[in-house]
């Protein structure tokens, strides 16, 4: 493995999740019942054989920083390995200045002591698989300067909005980065991973901060690009951005199909993420489970079709739990029909007889509610 460290960067100040972020940040989310967002970029690294990673925090980090713990269950070398929470003193949810920039700003004393003379940065707001120690291969053997992953897809109108696009020539070089706003459905989605030199990496923060305190790194970058040699390269496989409510319902949602999810779950490639202890999920006689995800420690009595249900979770005798997303240790009551709805942790759904939202426009219930 390339001498390399991993920067793991905040949420892009175009995204918000609404009503699960208003508890935590994306990283944070609850993602397949058992993992949260984070664990992906974490364990892509790991398994790169990269294992000095910083993990930057801008909002609300106790439900982060908690998940996170020492980072020894994403089988980070022990001895000399290190996962660090750095954290932005700035904030404020909305604020057109708290940028990944200043971020590494307030931190660059940190990213200076990392005697690497390789960065790998990645998304805490995208789900996908990718061995960066052959990223940083390629980015070596190019000669470029610096190296960007991209995901093409033919659905730009309705999804990845406000995601950056690239707009590449013959050789894969990149012309110019620039949000994503519908107006076309095939578009190069820039998957916000960029391998560079540690020295150029700092010079582009500080040239970002002296030439607006509203800059972001893709901003600097795309000043850069007439400048620069920068390259992008193809993913292919699973690909999911969490940017808003419906991309993260619907993220949820896709990775129950097998055929979907052996795309990024794979024996040889491990997703890490802290461990809980409990009991098997209990199933009862007259339970009826379709096409659904289940997480350990729950008792199911009902029915759940075409669901992701968390751990600890209890539906009880007569309850209908469909296309909906249930994190852990909610409660869903006798008789009670939840249809297209996500269910935030601890929640209550005990006197309403009838929770069901439209397909396209799925309903939330707030964390610890009662209803």
């Amino acid at each position: 493995m390339y001498n390399a460290f991993g920067i793991v960067n905040p949420s892009g100040r175009h995204f918000w999740v609404e009503g699960l972020q208003a508890y935590r940040p994306i990283g944070a989310l609850s993602f397949m019942g058992r993992y949260r967002v984070i664990d992906f970029p974490i364990s892509n690294m790991s398994n790169s054989g990269i294992d000095r990673i910083q993990v930057y925090i801008k909002r609300k980090p106790l439900s982060l920083t908690d998940h996170l713990g020492s980072g020894r269950h994403y089988n980070i070398n022990s001895k000399r390995g290190k996962l660090q929470i750095l954290f932005s003193e700035n904030t404020a949810e909305h604020d057109i200045y708290n940028t990944d920039i200043s971020s590494y700003v307030e931190n660059m004393e940190y990213i200076q002591n990392m005697h690497h003379p390789y960065v790998v940065i990645a998304p805490g707001y995208m789900v996908y698989k990718e061995d960066y120690s052959d990223l940083i291969e390629t980015h070596i053997t190019s000669g470029a300067d610096i190296t960007m992953l991209y995901h093409s897809v033919d659905n730009a109108k309705e999804e990845y909005l406000n995601c950056n696009v690239l707009e590449l020539n013959k050789q894969k070089g990149v012309l110019s980065l620039a949000q994503n706003h519908g107006t076309a459905k095939n578009r190069n989605i820039s998957m916000d991973t960029y391998v560079m030199k540690t020295e150029l990496f700092i010079s582009l923060v500080n040239k970002a901060k002296k030439t607006s305190s509203m800059y972001t790194l893709s901003d600097i970058i795309n000043d850069e690009c007439s400048e620069l040699d920068i390259r992008g390269v193809a993913h292919h496989g699973y690909f999911a951005t969490i940017t808003d409510f419906m991309s993260y319902y619907k993220a949820n949602l896709s990775l129950i199909n097998v055929k979907t999810a052996v795309e990024l779950f794979q024996e040889d490639w491990p997703i890490y993420t802290k461990t809980n202890d409990s009991c098997p999920t209990q199933y009862f006689e007259d339970t009826d489970v379709k096409n659904s995800v289940i997480s350990n420690g729950c008792l199911i009595e009902g029915t759940v079709e075409n669901s992701v249900i968390g751990r600890g979770c209890i539906i009880k005798k007569g309850a209908v739990v469909k296309n909906s997303i249930i994190l852990a240790d909610a409660i869903i009551g006798e008789d009670v029909h939840v249809e297209n709805q996500v269910v935030d942790k601890r929640a209550k759904l005990v006197h309403v007889k009838e929770v069901i939202a439209p397909a396209e426009a799925p309903g939330y219930i707030k964390r610890d509610d009662k209803i």
